[in-house]
């Protein structure tokens, strides 16, 4: 093991040991503010972006997301914003990422051309995958991803764009997937070292894995830049056809002083699904 590798290694192990709790003492009361809304594109296939625009003004969302860069104008068309913009290179994505060094040469000059085009769009985060573990282990992951994405703060700060990695579980969802826990997501940010690179904590995704979702967005909040909904299980609607109080969740999170946006990322079920989207809206308001 060369010098650099073993150094890399010691700084994610000890990371990953100094987590402290941050927030511990908030309250859960929502302060005046609203949170600002945001709709994932995906989840709304069977519409065109033209109708989910549409649809996504008359409900006070301010954002559409996980839109890529020749999308990125009908947003502008519409008066909305994209709270996450989503490019990847062919073959990459959630199994290929930042966690395995053979892929840094390809990602790297990616998102070098990526973030001034998302910069000029007005898009302030970008998505990153920490890619699947096949065989690496923990500390060896979060050591190859930080070097990945060092080399990319420079222009990220930059341009004011932040890198956000999703945390997604690998229990019934995205089977191997490395940054699967918040721990792990949070001593790879301390690691970076930079306002620029945070995480998108997947609500969803992490009560699967861990649990205690409010206490750790409490304890996370500063390295936390995006949220995602969805209700579990089943990632439907989330009323109260499922097992998390949104409406405590949400109150949790406005009281750490999060200004960014909520990504409702559920998988409607309803015939009409912008008569989900707003009831997702109305409950995380």
């Amino acid at each position: 093991m060369k010098r650099r590798d073993a150094l890399g290694l010691i700084s994610a192990a000890t990371a990953l040991a100094l987590i402290q709790p941050r927030f511990d003492k908030q309250t859960l009361t929502v302060p005046d503010s609203k949170l600002k809304q945001s709709a994932c594109r995906w989840c709304y296939n069977s519409l065109s972006l033209d109708q989910l625009c549409q649809a996504a003004g008359k409900i006070e969302i301010e954002s559409i997301e996980l839109v890529g860069p020749d999308e990125w104008p009908i947003l502008a068309q519409h008066g909305l914003n994209c709270a996450v913009g989503m490019s990847q290179p062919d073959g990459f994505g959630i199994t290929k990422g930042f966690n395995n060094r053979t892929n840094h040469d390809t990602l790297i000059k990616w998102y070098t051309d990526l973030i001034p085009v998302a910069a000029k769009a007005g898009i302030r985060q970008v998505i990153a995958f920490s890619g699947n573990r096949n065989g690496i282990s923990d500390q060896h992951g979060l050591a190859n991803c930080a070097t990945g994405l060092r080399k990319l703060i420079p222009i990220a700060e930059k341009h004011k764009v932040t890198i956000t990695m999703e945390l997604l579980n690998s229990k019934i969802d995205h089977a191997d997937y490395q940054c699967d826990h918040t721990d792990w997501g949070v001593a790879l940010c301390q690691t970076v070292d930079s306002e620029y690179f945070k995480l998108l904590y997947d609500i969803y995704h992490m009560q699967i894995m861990e649990g205690d979702v409010i206490r750790t967005i409490q304890n996370a909040a500063p390295y936390i830049s995006h949220y995602h909904t969805g209700g579990v299980p089943g990632r439907h609607e989330i009323n109260d056809t499922q097992e998390l109080n949104y409406r405590a969740i949400m109150a949790a999170i406005a009281a750490t002083g999060y200004q960014g946006y909520i990504g409702q990322e559920f998988i409607p079920t309803r015939s009409n699904p912008i008569d989900s989207l707003r009831e997702g809206v109305t409950i995380c308001r």
